[in-house]
C-alpha cells in the first residue's frame, strides 16, 4: 500500500444515504431508495460530488458513527458476577460490589476492549461515563478517569473520546462541592454530568450543576428518570434549569424513561422545554428494555422514552448503547448499528431506517456539542465504506465497515 493516498480520487457505484448529505440539490447524484447512486468523486481530500454512475451501485458509504454514551469503565465484567439480574437498585450494587476489585491493569483491559470494538464497529466519536463521588473529595478523580485519558491519547488520529464525570444530584445541591468537582472536570477537558433519580435534593442539585458547569465553561450530560415508577420528574427539571439560567452549553439527558408515565399534554409540554432549550435526548434500549418493567413474569411495559414525541417536538433523539455485559445489561455489543437496529424493534422505527441514520451520526454529534459530519465535503478519514446495497442489509448483517482511506488504497495497487 502505497502510504498516502491521491488528493482527487474517484470511487464508482456507490449508494449514500441521503439523510447524511446536507445539500443534495447541489451534491449530485440518482434517488435509489433512501439513498443516492452514483460515483462519488473527491478532491482535496474531501467528498465533493455524486456524478452519473459508472458501474452497477454495490456499495454504501456513511460517515462515520458516534457513541453518544456508553460505560467504558463498567464493560465486560458479568463473567465474574454470581446470581446477577434484577432492577436499577440491584445493578448499582452489584456493580459497586465489582468496584472493589478494579485495578488499573483491569481497567485498561476491559476499557480498551470496549473502545476498540467501537472503533471496529465504525464509531470514530464516543462519550464515556465515569462514576465520581466514590471518594467525598469532589477534586477527587477515579482512577477509571485517569485510565481513561490514557487510551484517549493513545487512540488512532481523529479518534474524539469524551469523558463525563456521573455525579449525583444530591451530591450537587452542595454547591461547594459541585463547583470543585466542575474545576476538577475542567481541568482534564472533560464534561459534567449527575444522575437525578428522584432524590429530595434533586432540583437545588440540578441548578448548582448548570451553575457550575457555566462557569466552569462545561457541556453537560445527565442520567435522568432511569426507571418507570411514578413520580420521576427530572426531566422536566433540567428543562426549567436550562430555560431559568439561560445555559448556552450543549445539554444531553439520557434514559427519561418515565416520560411513558406522563400524559399527553405532559409529554407535549415536557417535549416543548426541551426543544426551546435545545436539549438533547439519549435513549438507550439494550439496558434500559433489560432493567425496566419487571415484575414477577414477562414485562409488557417498555423501558423507553417517547422517541416519536420527542422528535415531533423538534428535540434532537439519539441513541446510546450505555452498558455492555455488566451488571445493568449482561449482554449487548459495542456497535451503534446493533444498538439503531434494536430501537427499530422496541420503538418501531419504521423504514425508510436510512432517515434514522442521524441518532448514531449527525444529531449524536450535535449532542455531543460538535459540529455534524455530513458525507458532501467530509474529509476522507471520516468515511467508510459498507458492501451493502441499503440501509437495512447493513441493519441486517452486522457487515463489518472499511475506512474509506483503505479502501482506496486498495484501488491504487
Amino acid at each position: 500500500m502505497r502510504d498516502t493516498l491521491p488528493a482527487d480520487a474517484r470511487l464508482p457505484g456507490v449508494l449514500i444515504p441521503a439523510a447524511l448529505i446536507a445539500a443534495a440539490d447541489r451534491f449530485g447524484g440518482q434517488l435509489y431508495s433512501d439513498c443516492l447512486a452514483g460515483d462519488l468523486v473527491l478532491r482535496e481530500g474531501r467528498a465533493v460530488a455524486l456524478e452519473p454512475a459508472t458501474a452497477q451501485p454495490s456499495r454504501l458509504v456513511l460517515s462515520k458513527f458516534t457513541e453518544p454514551h456508553v460505560h467504558l469503565d463498567k464493560c465486560h465484567t458479568i463473567d465474574r458476577m454470581q446470581g446477577i439480574g434484577g432492577g436499577l437498585g440491584d445493578a448499582i450494587a452489584a456493580q459497586a460490589q465489582d468496584r472493589r476489585i478494579w485495578t488499573a491493569e483491569d481497567i485498561r483491559r476491559r476499557a480498551g476492549r470496549g473502545l476498540q470494538e467501537l472503533l471496529s464497529a465504525g464509531c470514530a466519536t464516543v462519550r464515556t461515563h465515569v462514576d465520581w463521588g466514590i471518594s467525598p473529595d469532589p477534586a477527587a478523580a477515579p482512577l477509571a478517569w485517569d485510565i481513561l485519558r490514557e487510551l484517549k491519547e493513545e487512540a488512532p488520529a481523529g479518534v474524539i473520546l469524551q469523558r463525563a464525570a456521573l455525579t449525583a444530584a444530591d451530591m450537587m445541591a452542595d454547591i461547594s462541592y459541585a463547583r470543585a468537582c466542575a474545576r476538577r472536570v475542567a481541568q482534564s477537558g472533560g464534561v459534567l454530568g449527575a444522575f437525578v433519580l428522584g432524590q429530595p435534593e434533586r432540583q437545588a442539585g440540578i441548578l448548582n450543576t448548570f451553575r457550575a458547569a457555566e462557569e466552569a465553561g462545561l457541556a453537560l450530560d445527565f442520567h435522568v428518570d432511569e426507571g418507570l415508577a411514578p413520580g420521576l420528574d427530572g426531566l422536566e427539571m433540567i428543562a426549567d434549569a436550562a430555560l431559568e439560567t439561560g445555559f448556552q452549553g450543549p445539554v444531553l439527558c439520557g434514559h427519561a424513561c418515565s416520560l411513558m408515565n406522563r400524559t399527553d399534554e405532559d409529554a407535549q409540554r415536557i417535549a416543548d422545554k426541551l426543544a426551546r432549550a435545545g436539549i438533547s435526548v439519549a435513549a438507550l434500549p439494550a439496558t434500559n428494555l433489560y432493567l425496566q418493567g419487571r415484575s414477577a413474569g414477562t414485562p409488557d411495559r417498555r423501558g423507553l422514552t417517547r422517541i416519536h414525541e420527542l422528535q415531533a417536538a423538534g428535540v434532537n433523539v439519539v441513541l446510546g448503547t450505555d452498558n455492555v455485559r455488566d451488571a445493568f445489561c449482561p449482554l449487548g455489543s459495542h456497535d451503534p448499528l446493533a444498538t439503531l437496529s434494536l430501537a427499530a424493534l422496541a420503538a418501531h422505527l419504521d423504514p425508510p431506517f436510512g432517515s434514522h441514520l442521524p441518532m448514531i451520526t449527525t444529531g449524536a454529534r450535535k449532542a455531543l456539542g460538535l459540529a455534524p459530519v455530513t458525507v458532501d465535503g467530509a474529509a476522507i478519514g471520516d468515511l467508510q465504506l459498507f458492501d451493502a446495497l441499503s440501509v437495512t442489509d447493513i441493519l441486517g448483517s452486522r457487515a463489518a465497515p472499511q475506512p474509506l482511506a483503505e479502501a482506496l488504497q486498495g484501488e491504487q495497487q
